[in-house]
């Protein structure tokens, strides 16, 4: 009978235990037993806005050498010096404020709204007066998310892609730290002037369906902590806080016992 209450304490220990477990694992609620297939449906092509910085490289199949003062120009709009010095750390062609990009030959061009293929299709259309079967290529250099809080590595990331994922984002950030909130990560995203503050769910599969599994540049992704960091941040504050006041103590005591020495 002297041992109920020990053993008591043990489960509930235990128990305790198992149920933070519970909020650790992603995707909970996804059937791993058997290979499930699920259509893409919330995928939508990113859109250039403007201040993006694109890498547009233009060749000719036909005459190679044609293309090169396109690229050479393209490469340094506005004032892009063709340099990779800390003050100019992204060479490309950067989208100005009212969503155009300068082209040489060509003129100024409106490129905010388009996708990236949309924008290849034109250019290409655009330089067939110039270059004989133009070749155009064209990537986002600046897709950037800040992902902050309970993660390994919080910090901002440039991806040269344009579908880049949650998972993908906190991967990146070297996954969550095993104290943080899965149920509690925020989308923050500015939308047409307006700031839109998503609420994650990382322990169901419902990410997958969400309309903002895919990101946009400038997103920012924050991870709560729980509850057990805070404690165990606050248990060490308040243990060095007691034992400096201990050793403060000790030489107050030390001081006083050499002086009437």
């Amino acid at each position: 009978m002297k041992f109920y209450p020990f053993l008591a304490i043990i489960a509930m220990l235990l128990f305790a235990s198992c149920d933070s477990y519970r909020q650790v694992p992603y995707f909970q609620d996804l059937d791993r037993s058997s290979v499930i297939q699920q259509d893409i449906k919330n995928y939508t092509p990113y859109t250039i806005q403007p201040n993006d910085i694109l890498g547009i490289y233009v060749s000719d199949a036909v005459n190679p050498d044609a293309a090169q003062p396109f690229n050479f120009s393209l490469n340094r709009t506005n004032g892009l010096n063709g340099d990779n010095s800390p003050t100019n750390p992204i060479v490309g062609t950067l989208v100005d404020a009212r969503g155009y990009i300068q082209v040489p030959l060509v003129g100024p061009m409106k490129v905010a709204g388009y996708t990236i293929v949309d924008l290849k299709d034109q250019l290409q259309k655009s330089l067939t007066k110039y270059l004989k079967s133009p070749i155009v290529n064209v990537r986002i250099l600046n897709f950037r998310i800040s992902v902050m809080g309970d993660v390994l590595k919080p910090d901002v990331y440039t991806f040269q892609v344009d579908d880049v994922t949650i998972p993908q984002a906190l991967a990146a950030a070297g996954d969550l730290n095993i104290t943080a909130k899965r149920t509690s990560v925020l989308l923050i995203r500015e939308v047409e002037g307006k700031r839109v503050f998503v609420p994650i769910d990382l322990t169901s599969k419902k990410l997958f369906e969400s309309p903002y599994y895919y990101l946009k540049s400038n997103d920012v992704l924050y991870v709560d902590p729980d509850k057990t960091k805070f404690a165990t941040v606050s248990r060490d504050y308040r243990n060095l806080t007691i034992g400096v006041a201990a050793i403060s103590a000790l030489a107050l005591v030390a001081t006083v016992v050499i002086y009437k020495k």
